[in-house]
């Protein structure tokens, strides 16, 4: 079986998260992509993170028309730091005979030499699928310099480059702006029902 793994703090899953998805699935042979989200986002310190159960609730309600997704606890059910290394630890001992495939950015593919404990996390893993973004600079020569053999690990996703973000609609959201047509209509229905990401008062977008 091939697994994805699909990481993030999801404040709020939108509708680029879906599109990346479901690509990746189809790009990399997936058999299921399990959705994990952060609690406790250790590079997330310096803005608040909306509480846990809410945005579980909007995640399900995100992922659960779709078969192939599927929502993994295995960073909830235990305490943080949340690392990445640690979450394929774990799961590698969940699914024992399974080939796993991390999902990033280009970003993060770039930032990996930072990260904690990278080169035992690259090792646990079947492939690395990144989503390439305009300004990413990601240099898989140095990179190979320090992890020889990430280059036959990292598969990179063609998706459309789409300009949304969780961070744009929570501003989007706060300033009273439209937002609603860069989430899932039952994502959206919970922001709205929550007041999420807004100011005192909860407001009604224009249908």
């Amino acid at each position: 079986m091939r697994i994805g793994i699909f990481g993030g703090t999801f404040d709020p899953p939108h509708i680029a998260h879906l599109i990346l998805a479901s690509e990746t699935c189809d790009q990399l042979s997936l058999d299921r992509l399990l959705w994990v989200l952060t609690p406790d986002p250790p590079h997330k310190t310096d803005r608040p993170v909306s509480p846990l159960d809410v945005r579980l609730e909007l995640l399900q309600a995100a992922i659960r028309r779709n078969p192939m997704f599927e929502l993994s606890l295995v960073e909830i059910d235990r305490p943080g730091p949340h690392y990445a290394v640690d979450t394929v630890r774990l799961l590698t001992r969940q699914y024992p005979d399974a080939e796993l495939f991390y999902i990033m950015g280009g970003d993060s593919l770039r930032d990996l030499p930072h990260w904690y404990q990278p080169a035992e996390l690259i090792a646990m893993l079947t492939g690395i699928g990144v989503m390439r973004r305009p300004g990413d600079l990601v240099d898989m020569v140095s990179l190979n310099r320090l992890f020889p053999g990430i280059n036959r690990k990292v598969i990179f996703v063609q998706t459309p480059l789409l300009e949304i973000s969780s961070t744009l609609i929570r501003s989007r959201a706060y300033e009273n702006r439209p937002y609603r047509y860069f989430l899932p209509q039952a994502v959206y229905e919970l922001i709205q029902k929550y007041g999420l990401y807004q100011r005192e008062t909860k407001t009604q977008e224009t249908e």
